[in-house]
C-alpha cells in the first residue's frame, strides 16, 4: 500500500425531502448565491420553485445562470465568473448532475483568478482559494457532488480537460433519490457506466497489499450491477436509487483509491471522443473500457482474474486464467448491453477519420510532447490508437 493523505470534508445530506432544506443548510455560509443549472427540467419538475422558496424563506438573495449542457462549456464558465464578480456572490448552488456541478466548480475557481480560468486546466496551475459550492444532485453519475474534480470543454480549441483540488470539494451536497425518478433510461445507463469507470480507474492497479480497498471496490461494483437493471424496470424504485446514488458518491470521493496507484487511461481516451464528437461520457466509457481491458490484461492477469471472480461471478475455468479473464470481460459487456449502452465506436457515430488524431491528442504527441497515460500499463499514442480500433 502506498502513502496517502485522505481528506473528504463534503457533507452529504441524504433522503426524502432533503432538497427543501437547502436554504437552511447553506444559510450559515452565504448571503447571496449563484443558482446554476442546466435546461428547463428543474423548472418543469417543480424543483426550481422548491429551491427558490427555500432560499427566500431563509432570506438568501440569489442570481441565476442556466444553460449548462453535457460536456460543460468554457464560455458559460466565463459568463458565470463575470456574474459572480458583478453581483458579489459568495456561494454557488448547483442544481443538476455532473455537468452543472463541474461548471459550478470551474466558476468557483475562476472568480479569484486574474487570468483566464482555462489556464488552470491547461497548465495545471494551483489554486489557493475558490468560492464554496453546494449541490442538489439530480443525476447520480459523475460523483462530482463529493469530489474535488471538475472537467470542462473548451469549444474554441476542441480540448476537454480535468482539474482537481481540495478547494473544489463541495461544502454540502443534497441527495434525494426521488429526484432521480424521471431520468430517461439512457441517462440512467450512462450514469452507471460513468460511476463504474470511476471505480475501475482505481481498482485496476499494480499496487499490492490493498485488500481493504480491493474489497470496497468490488462491493461497490457488485452493488451497482445488482441494482441498476432494477431501475430500467421501475425508475421509481427508491431503494435501488438509494443504492445507486450512494454508490456513485463512494465511487468518486477518493476513498476507493487510497494507497493505490491509479490508472485513468480510459477517462483520458474518452475525453477525446467527447471533445471531438460530443458523445455522452458514460456511453464513450462503455465502449472503451472493455477494449482497454482486452488490450492490457496480460500486463497484470491476476488483477483481471480477481475481477472476473469477485465482481463478475465467473466460477468456471479457474485453471485457465486467460479464459477466466475473457469471460469476465464478456460478462461486463453483456451487462452494458442489458443497460442499453453502445458497444462500438460505430454505435457512437464515430468513424475511422479522426482516430489517429484523437490518439495523438490524448497523449500530447499531436502537440509535440508525448506523455504516456495510464498506470497499470503505460500507453503511448499508438497503444491508444490500437484500443480505439479494438472498440470499432
Amino acid at each position: 500500500m502506498l502513502n496517502f493523505d485522505m481528506y473528504m470534508p463534503a457533507r452529504i445530506v441524504f433522503g426524502r425531502d432533503t432538497e427543501k432544506k437547502i436554504g437552511e443548510l447553506i444559510k450559515p455560509h452565504t448571503k447571496k448565491v449563484l443558482l446554476h443549472y442546466g435546461g428547463g427540467s428543474i423548472k418543469r419538475s417543480g424543483l426550481y420553485d422548491t429551491v427558490v422558496k427555500s432560499l427566500l424563506d431563509n432570506k438568501i438573495d440569489y442570481v441565476e445562470l442556466g444553460g449548462v449542457v453535457p460536456n460543460p462549456r468554457l464560455s458559460l464558465v466565463h459568463e458565470g465568473i463575470k456574474l459572480c464578480r458583478e453581483e458579489n456572490v459568495d456561494l454557488i448552488l448547483a442544481v443538476g448532475g455532473g455537468s452543472a456541478i463541474d461548471s459550478a466548480k470551474a466558476i468557483a475557481m475562476g472568480v479569484y483568478y486574474d487570468g483566464d480560468v482555462w489556464d488552470m486546466y491547461d497548465k495545471g496551475l494551483p489554486i489557493e482559494k475558490a468560492l464554496p459550492v453546494a449541490i442538489i444532485l439530480t443525476i447520480p453519475a459523475a460523483g462530482s457532488e463529493s469530489s474535488g474534480d471538475t472537467v470542462i470543454s473548451n469549444e474554441e480549441t476542441g480540448r476537454k480537460y480535468g482539474y482537481g483540488s481540495p478547494h473544489l470539494r463541495p461544502l454540502i451536497s443534497v441527495m434525494n433519490p426521488e429526484l432521480f425518478f424521471t431520468l430517461p433510461k439512457n441517462q440512467i445507463a450512462n450514469g452507471v457506466a460513468d460511476m463504474m469507470s470511476h471505480i475501475f480507474e482505481r481498482y485496476f492497479t499494480n499496487t499490492t497489499n490493498v485488500d481493504l480497498t480491493d474489497g470496497l471496490c468490488e462491493t461497490t461494483l457488485r452493488t451497482i450491477i445488482s441494482n441498476a437493471p432494477k431501475l430500467l424496470e421501475n425508475p421509481e424504485d427508491y431503494n435501488a436509487w438509494a443504492e445507486i446514488g450512494f454508490a456513485g458518491t463512494v465511487a468518486h470521493n477518493g476513498l476507493l483509491g487510497m494507497g493505490r496507484e491509479q490508472d485513468w487511461a480510459c477517462h483520458g481516451m474518452e475525453h477525446e471522443l467527447s471533445a471531438a464528437y460530443d458523445v455522452a461520457h458514460g456511453a464513450g466509457l462503455a465502449v472503451l473500457t472493455p477494449a482497454w481491458m482486452k488490450y492490457v490484461y496480460k500486463d497484470n492477469i491476476d488483477m483481471f482474474a480477481q475481477f472476473a471472480l469477485n465482481v463478475m461471478g465467473v466460477s468456471k475455468g479457474l485453471r485457465d486464467k486467460e479464459a477466466l479473464v475473457k469471460e469476465g470481460i464478456a460478462r461486463l459487456q453483456e451487462f452494458y448491453r442489458r443497460m442499453g449502452l453502445p458497444q462500438t465506436m460505430e454505435e457512437l457515430g464515430i468513424d475511422d477519420s479522426r482516430l489517429e488524431e484523437m490518439a495523438q491528442k490524448c497523449t500530447g504527441h499531436f502537440y509535440g510532447q508525448e506523455n504516456k497515460i495510464g498506470g497499470l500499463k503505460k500507453l503511448g499514442w499508438q497503444d491508444v490508437l490500437n484500443i480505439y480500433n479494438l472498440a470499432k
